[in-house]
């Protein structure tokens, strides 16, 4: 049984409305595809936007980072929400004529206040949520942040309960005027490539890379 999300009037969409959706499922896919959102806050009292990288854990958005960091110490204080966004371009919208070009997209907006994660296993537990949305498979390969790593950290978790997805997954729209103008119309699909994977240079020649890395893709 899919969870609906119950619509704020932040999260109420105004325009394009059926193009939204409050299904937490279809929140949560798109949330799982991505790694690196937007995070909209006040710092001194002035607005900010800064990219960072995010996790999903269950219902909570996850950010981390250096104590020191200004957004991260922003979002701790009480009442102090953060806007936070995710965006997939997934094509180009080419239409007969300028007005109508768009692009095909899925995006998330989410509104929340942030918590510190203070229990130490339940940071840890964050910790290693965060390293798997990145890379699946990655955190038993590594070594576990050992003491002075772990007090370096500040880990927060936001609720995802304010949130709203939108979608277009269209062609093109054109006048029907337009229609028989000469220039070619349709879609560019886009589409994230990973490449290669390059090995450090003190890395040990007969250390073989690991599925989860040659094989890497995020998967729609």
């Amino acid at each position: 049984m899919t969870t609906q999300l119950v619509p704020t009037p932040r999260t109420k969409l105004k325009r394009r409305a059926q193009r939204g959706s409050f299904d937490r499922e279809v929140v949560n896919a798109i949330l799982d595809e991505g790694f690196v959102c937007s995070v909209a806050f006040l710092h001194d009292g002035k607005p900010c936007v800064i990219p960072t990288l995010y996790a999903r854990g269950g219902d909570f958005l996850i950010l981390h980072g250096s104590p020191a960091n200004r957004m991260l110490r922003s979002l701790c204080e009480p009442g102090h929400e953060a806007c936070i966004s995710v965006f997939h371009a997934d094509a180009l919208v080419l239409a007969r004529s300028a007005f109508h070009h768009s692009i095909n997209y899925r995006s998330v907006v989410l509104y929340a206040q942030a918590e510190e994660i203070v229990d130490p296993d339940e940071k840890l537990e964050a910790m290693r949520v965060v390293v798997e949305h990145v890379v699946p498979g990655r955190w038993k390969d590594v070594r576990a942040p050992n003491l002075e790593e772990f007090r370096g950290t500040l880990v927060l978790r936001l609720p995802i309960v304010e949130a709203s997805a939108k979608i277009r997954d269209l062609g093109v729209i054109d006048d029907e005027a337009d229609l028989e103008l000469g220039c070619w119309a349709g879609l560019l699909p886009l589409s994230t490539r990973f490449g290669t994977p390059q090995p450090d240079a003190l890395l040990r020649a007969d250390t073989p890379v690991p599925a989860y890395v040659s094989g890497y893709t995020r998967a729609r």
